[in-house]
């Protein structure tokens, strides 16, 4: 299950990302926003998304304009590891070295053409289980409980 959310910046990628999942059969949750509202707050859609995977242990996309202020306020939730990714090698490697639970994208970023190539290596890429991956993850964790 894939949760996806976004501010206004991100609301038009975001009907396209739900259209590019249908194609590839992989079930999501709209978190919202459920209409464009310029005067929205990112925080709101980042929290929500956050919570439903963390309690689920699922996956999530974040989209506002440039995918920062998302990625910002998805890793002030505990157990997220959100990551802001412009190339499908670091899409890559952010699930396989990091095991990121969200993506973050910024619509005025990202072109639609990579975006989807983002998006697919992103959900096919599994996190390398090596000890030292598993490790790192660990010391993350720590910093999370200090």
């Amino acid at each position: 299950m894939i949760y996806l959310g976004a501010d206004h910046g991100g609301f038009s990628f975001k009907e396209k990302i739900k259209k590019f999942l249908d194609e590839l059969n992989i079930k999501y949750e709209d978190i919202g926003n459920d209409k464009f509202e310029p005067r929205d707050d990112f925080v709101d859609y980042a929290l929500a998304v956050t919570k439903k995977v963390r309690k689920t242990k699922g996956k999530g996309i974040l989209i506002c304009t440039n995918g920062l202020g998302m990625c910002v306020a998805a890793n002030k939730v505990s157990g997220i590891r959100a990551v802001n990714i412009t190339t499908k090698k670091t899409a890559k490697q952010s699930r396989e070295h990091l095991d990121s639970n969200i993506l973050c994208l910024g619509s005025h970023i990202v072109s639609w053409k990579n975006a989807k190539k983002i998006i697919k290596e992103w959900i096919e890429t599994e996190f390398f289980r090596k000890e030292r991956y598993i490790r790192r993850l660990d010391k993350i964790r720590k910093l999370e409980n200090d």
